[in-house]
């Protein structure tokens, strides 16, 4: 019981626990934003989010506090704010419904594939670079469009296409890594 309590309560995954509390906190606050401040503060949960994912990451690795729990929870605390982000935005720009969508393709594709290669006992061994890159760049865009919400349309629109670019740079890597017999799908330690 101790060890698994040890395993369950790692600082990587508090934190993780904590990006996903912040998964509501930033759709009230951007949903009922009206000032630039409320903005500001929506965004502002944003870059804890993406400040927290980091953290994370470099502490599991760092201090070898990589969980089996710590594996799932941190992909879909990333996945549930960045979904909810593009909602959220999405609401307001509907500009963005085509990478909402691409967002949703991607990340059904990507949970068919697991799971498939789950039933035979194999796994993706980590994110990808491209998934990484991605990630990040959705971040500093979205961000970008919460705190500079008067922008241009163009420049919106090219915020908009850099994200769909790197969205879809990730979403080929990630299907090209689970559709050939890619090293990075790995065999299941029991």
């Amino acid at each position: 019981m101790k060890n698994i309590r040890r395993e369950i309560m790692t600082v990587p995954n508090l934190l993780s626990l904590l990006r996903l509390l912040l998964v509501p906190v930033f759709a009230v606050l951007s949903l009922k934003a009206e000032t630039a401040k409320d903005y500001l503060v929506s965004a502002g949960v944003l870059v804890l989010s993406a400040l927290t994912d980091m953290a994370d990451g470099l502490i599991a690795r760092k201090c070898n506090m990589i969980s089996r729990l710590g594996i799932v929870l941190d992909p879909i605390a990333d996945k549930m704010t960045q979904g909810v982000v593009m909602i959220c935005l999405s609401l307001r720009h509907p500009e963005m419904i085509p990478l909402l969508i691409l967002f949703v393709v991607k990340e059904l594709f990507m949970l068919i594939m697991g799971c498939l290669h789950l039933r035979k006992n194999k796994m993706l061994d980590g994110a990808l670079f491209a998934g990484k890159l991605c990630t990040t760049v959705l971040f500093v865009g979205m961000t970008a469009i919460m705190v500079f919400r008067g922008m241009p349309p163009a420049v919106l629109y090219a915020v908009i296409g850099i994200c769909f670019a790197f969205m879809s740079i990730s979403f080929a890597a990630y299907a090209r890594c689970y559709l050939r017999h890619s090293p990075h799908i790995k065999e299941i330690e029991r």
